[in-house]
């Protein structure tokens, strides 16, 4: 790997939005660990809550180095750890003490599983009337499906999105982005913010209900429309490399890779169409209309792919920027890394983590003008700041010897040797 390291020069001018709130993140995987991981990029104070022994179910996804997760390090920094078995009363007394000095608590289990806990949103609203109460589940809290467990690649199979790429007539492909997690996640970011400003007028939180099959159906910018305006008879379905609503709007192979081609605007059209056909094809009023290219898309296809697959991928880009068509390149991660504006933009950053030395992770696309939002501090050890939380709530030194030596408080080896 080559792509160079950026220190950001923003000066914080104010404090990060959300200093002073502190967030109790008791979830695992994904949805809510990112959720909670830009509530910690944001200013919180967010406190990652595990179970003894084995932790969030995410530190054992790859990739894997020195026993650590990368998966785990990158949803999960900038967050204290705790770990705590609830399953002891003296565990789930001092779980009850923390939320109580919390804003908001996120978690991402079947609906009703903490409830069995103590955990529920009544019985934490009922100590804490102010706390924002966030849950995430594949079906959201009501509804007949809201009893079944699921993940983000069932969301993506039933919303729809899943039904509509790929080749016609072939297996749909995973997306190979966890697209229901992460957009049902920053939902819950939105949503958390909005709670809390609620709170300023009325005093009190509330309980937050996201599914992740909601809102990938949320997603659909034309399908659903499509389909309830036309009366049931437009259903989108797999179309491949192009989209047949925006011509001309797709991928295309160049002689060494691919490219994707943005024309579907009439005047990008028109520039675009002189460029590979000259001023006859610009001038052919067929094509001057978005209707009118989407009912000729096959003719126009085959002159792209044709003026596409006679050049390289650098001189379609540079005829393409020339007259102010939008296109780029397909590219790979080590591609994406090593970009000159995902390098300007900090969107690759370093920590230094106690086990690993330095890591580089992805940031988060947050950028304000008066504060940095870069988060320098790695994701928690398993039960790295037990010690801390506890003298927090009030705990003697004494006590917490007592809650580790009996496994109510639990630490990973690597703790011990900070």
């Amino acid at each position: 790997m080559t792509y160079s390291e950026k220190t950001t020069t923003t000066r914080p001018t104010q404090a990060l939005p959300l200093a002073g709130f502190r967030v109790i993140d008791y979830s695992h995987f994904l949805a809510g660990p990112y959720l909670s991981r830009c509530l910690a990029a944001l200013g919180a104070e967010v406190i990652k809550v595990e179970r003894p022994t084995t932790g969030d179910a995410g530190r054992q996804h790859a990739y894997f180095i020195n026993g650590q997760s990368g998966y785990f390090l990158q949803q999960n920094m900038g967050k204290q750890g705790l770990c705590i078995n609830l399953k002891d009363p003296r565990g789930l007394d001092l779980m009850h003490k923390l939320t109580d000095t919390a804003d908001v608590f996120v978690e991402n289990y079947r609906p009703g599983a903490l409830k069995k806990l103590g955990l529920g949103y009544d019985a934490l609203s009922g100590r804490n009337p102010g706390l924002v109460y966030c849950s995430i589940s594949a079906y959201g809290h009501t509804g007949p499906d809201a009893h079944r467990a699921g993940f983000g690649l069932i969301a993506e199979a039933k919303s729809g999105i899943m039904a509509m790429v790929g080749e016609p007539g072939q297996t749909p492909p995973l997306l190979r982005v966890s697209l229901g997690d992460m957009y049902t996640g920053i939902h819950g970011v939105a949503s958390v913010c909005a709670a809390l400003l609620g709170r300023v007028k009325s005093g009190r939180g509330q309980h937050i209900d996201l599914s992740l099959y909601d809102c990938l159906v949320s997603m659909h910018d034309y399908a659903v429309q499509c389909y309830t305006l036309s009366g049931g008879q437009e259903i989108p379905v797999q179309t491949g490399h192009d989209m047949p609503q925006s011509t001309l709007y797709g991928v295309f192979t160049a002689s060494d890779g691919h490219l994707v081609i943005a024309a579907q605007v009439d005047d990008a059209w028109k520039r675009f169409a002189g460029l590979i056909g000259g001023q006859a094809l610009a001038a052919d009023a067929r094509f001057h209309t978005a209707d009118g290219r989407n009912q000729n898309r096959v003719e126009i296809l085959a002159l792209a792919r044709a003026w596409v697959s006679a050049r390289s991928v650098a001189e379609c880009l540079a005829a393409l920027d020339a007259i102010d068509v939008p296109s780029a390149k397909v590219q790979n991660i080590e591609e994406v890394l090593n970009d000159p504006q995902i390098v300007a933009r900090n969107m690759v950053i370093a920590q230094d983590h106690p086990v690993l030395g330095k890591v580089r992770l992805p940031n988060l696309p947050f950028n304000f003008s008066g504060c940095d939002t870069t988060v320098t501090m790695p994701a928690p050890l398993m039960g790295q700041h037990n010690r801390r939380i506890a003298a927090d709530l009030g705990y003697s030194e004494a006590d917490i010897e007592a809650l580790l030596k009996d496994g109510v408080l639990y630490a990973e080896e690597a703790v011990g040797q900070l």
